[in-house]
């Protein structure tokens, strides 16, 4: 059984070191470790080339900049491995992070069964002074294997974790498809489709993946006049979410308007005063959404009272 781990890099700085050194230090043997360079300005692309140099299951691709979506596909194409695990640059795992995903596998093929499932494990996120943040989603205290609908219920609900870093996935599972290049949140839109193609998530207990809180990522907002187009990208997102229930799963259309309804609040409420107008890419939506689902949010019982205020 061989697993790829495949890192994007871009400019990860001080960061990359530490990441790439706990992938090395796996208690687990077999697996090749992808580091592509995005179209580094700074030193990374250098240091994945030393990585390489000095350890034979390293190998490093250099590309021009095209964003993580784009580094993960081509991660995807070079890689050899029958599973498939994902580790962004600043973040770092325990050492029996591929152990206690892969046991799991390993017994079911020694049993002579289909790996059908996603296997997951806990993440916890620590901030720039090493303090660890509340839990982004809470692991179970035993294995609990998670049917593919039911786990798409948990991300509606935002109770999931639809990080493909926690998660060793076949193969099997991203022929055909790939992750949306140019898109933020890009994890959530390939996982959906996933859960159709398997029998669900073994979701494990603990917390193997550690996550670092960078201020200036895509995703934090450190400019009030910025405004990322993540949230834009959830929203779509919620979009597809809401079409596959209608036609796949209607008896989970609440929860999933209450998350199309929970993401543009999101967007409301991260978006600048002054894009706050009608010819701004998806503010008129948003509010146009929120009006007509309006008697649906208040009377949700899957939203709290605060969300509804």
């Amino acid at each position: 059984m061989l697993i790829s781990v495949i890192v994007p890099v871009y400019n990860a700085g001080v960061y990359l070191e530490k990441c790439v050194n706990s992938i090395l230090d796996q208690t687990f043997t077999d697996f090749e470790l992808l580091l592509v360079d995005d179209g580094s300005t700074d030193s990374s692309g250098k240091l994945c080339d030393e990585f390489a140099a000095k350890d034979p299951r390293v190998k490093v691709i250099h590309q021009t900049n095209a964003g993580s979506s784009a580094a993960r596909n081509a991660g995807i194409k070079a890689s050899a491995g029958s599973f498939l695990s994902f580790v962004d640059s600043d973040d770092w795992v325990d050492p029996d992070f591929l152990e206690r995903l892969s046991e799991p596998v390993l017994r079911s093929a020694e049993a002579g069964e289909k790996v059908d499932y996603i296997v997951q494990i806990g993440r916890d996120e620590t901030d720039g002074e090493g303090n660890t943040l509340p839990d982004i989603c809470i692991p179970p205290d035993k294995p609990t294997m998670i049917s593919g609908k039911d786990f798409l219920k948990t991300l509606l609900l935002h109770e999931g974790d639809c990080s493909m870093c926690t998660k060793l996935v076949s193969r099997d599972l991203f022929k055909a498809r790939e992750f949306p290049e140019g898109k933020l949140n890009e994890d959530f839109k390939v996982l959906i489709y996933m859960l159709l193609d398997c029998k669900g998530v073994l979701s494990l207990p603990g917390h193997k993946y550690h996550v670092f809180y960078k201020p200036e990522s895509n995703t934090r907002k450190t400019d009030k006049n910025r405004f990322s187009r993540v949230f834009k990208d959830c929203v779509d997102n919620a979009d597809e979410a809401e079409q596959m229930v209608r036609c796949i799963y209607p008896d989970l259309k609440p929860v999933a308007v209450r998350f199309g309804l929970f993401q543009r609040m999101q967007y409301l409420l991260h978006i600048p005063i002054s894009k706050m107008c009608r010819d701004y890419e998806g503010y008129p939506e948003c509010v146009k959404y929120v009006r007509q689902h309006l008697p649906a949010g208040l009377f949700s019982r899957y939203l709290t009272c605060k969300n509804k205020f």
